[in-house]
C-alpha cells in the first residue's frame, strides 16, 4: 500500500522577525504628529483617551509599519545585496510572507480608520496609496528624492496631523488653520527624509535611485534639506503672528535659531553630521510642530463639521 505524501510544513516568520520588518524605530515621527493634530484641535482630551489612542496606533504601528514591511518587499532583492541580515533576504521572513504581511496590515490600516470617521479613513486611503506608490513599481517614488521624499513627508507629517486632528471631532473635517500647518510641516519635513539619503549615496547612484545627494551633490542636497526645513518654519511664524499668537512664534523662531547654529555645523561636513543633526536638529523642528499646535489650540480652533 503506497503511503500518502505529506505536504511539507508551512514555514512561518518568527514574532520577532516581523516586528524587525516593521520597524517600531520608525514610528515616532507620525505618532508624535498625532498627538500635534488632537492638541491643535482645541478639543479637550478628557474623554478621548481611547481615540486617541487608536489614532497614534494608526498612525505608527499600522500605517507606518505597513510602509517599512512594503518598502522591504519591493527592496529585498537590493538589501540582499546590500543589508543582507534584513529579515526578508535573510530568510526569517520566507516566501512571500514580507508581501502578505504589507497587504495584512494594510487592509488592518484601513478597517481601523473607517472605524473613526470618515477623514481619517480618506486620510488612511491617501496614505496608504502613498505608502505603495513610494516602493512599489511602476511609480517606485523613491527612485526620485524630490517625489519620495514628498510622500514620505505627507504621510509621516500631514495625514497624522490631520488624523489626529480628526479623531478628537468624531470624523469632521479640520479648521482650516489646522489643515495649513499640517502642509507647511509636511513641506518642511521632506528635509528630514533628504538627511536619510546621505548614509546611502553610493548605494543608490549604483541602484539608479536619485535622490537629492545624488542629484544634486552632497553639498546641493544639504543646502536644499536646510531651506526646506528652514523656509516652512518662517511661514508657520508669521501666520502664528497674523493669528494673534506672538509668544508661540517667539518660541518657533528661538528653535529655528538654534537649528540655524546645527544647520551651519552640518553644512560644513555633510555626510558625516547627516546623523547628527538628525539626531539634534530633528527634535528641534518637531518640538515647533507642538507649540504650533499649542497656539492654535489657545485661539480656540473650530471644526467644520461635514
Amino acid at each position: 500500500m503506497t503511503r500518502p505524501v505529506l505536504s511539507p510544513a508551512i514555514s512561518l516568520p518568527a514574532p520577532a522577525a516581523v516586528l524587525e520588518l516593521l520597524k517600531p524605530i520608525t514610528w515616532f515621527p507620525p505618532m508624535w504628529a498625532v498627538g500635534c493634530g488632537a492638541v491643535s484641535s482645541g478639543v479637550a482630551a478628557q474623554g478621548h483617551w481611547l481615540l486617541v489612542a487608536v489614532g497614534i496606533a494608526l498612525a505608527g504601528p499600522l500605517v507606518c509599519a505597513m510602509s517599512q514591511a512594503v518598502n522591504d518587499w519591493f527592496d529585498r532583492h537590493v538589501d540582499a545585496i546590500n543589508e543582507p541580515n534584513r529579515p526578508i533576504p535573510s530568510g526569517r521572513i520566507p516566501g512571500r510572507w514580507g508581501l502578505y504581511i504589507a497587504v495584512g496590515w494594510t487592509a488592518l490600516s484601513l478597517l481601523v480608520a473607517a472605524a473613526l470617521g470618515p477623514w481619517v479613513f480618506w486620510a488612511g486611503v491617501f496614505g496608504s496609496a502613498l505608502a505603495w506608490a513610494y516602493s512599489a513599481p511602476p511609480l517606485r517614488l523613491k527612485q526620485n528624492g524630490w517625489w519620495g521624499n514628498a510622500a514620505c513627508g505627507i504621510c509621516y507629517e500631514g495625514l497624522a496631523w490631520v488624523t489626529g486632528a480628526a479623531v478628537m471631532t468624531g470624523g469632521a473635517l479640520p479648521e482650516w488653520r489646522i489643515l495649513l500647518l499640517a502642509g507647511f510641516y509636511s513641506a518642511g519635513a521632506h528635509g528630514i527624509m533628504t538627511l536619510n539619503d546621505f548614509k546611502a549615496i553610493e548605494g543608490d547612484r549604483k541602484m539608479g535611485i536619485n535622490s537629492l545627494p545624488v542629484s544634486l551633490g552632497v553639498q546641493g542636497a544639504a543646502q536644499a534639506a536646510c531651506w526646506i526645513m528652514a523656509v516652512p518654519q518662517a511661514i508657520v511664524v508669521a501666520l502664528l503672528v497674523t493669528w494673534g499668537a506672538p509668544w508661540h512664534a517667539a518660541a518657533v523662531i528661538a528653535l529655528m535659531v538654534a537649528q540655524a547654529a546645527l544647520m551651519r555645523h552640518f553644512l560644513a561636513s555633510p555626510i558625516e553630521r547627516a546623523l547628527l543633526y538628525s539626531g539634534f536638529g530633528v527634535p528641534l523642528f518637531v518640538t515647533g510642530m507642538m507649540v504650533s499646535a499649542f497656539a492654535l489650540r489657545g485661539l480656540g480652533a473650530e471644526v467644520v463639521a461635514l
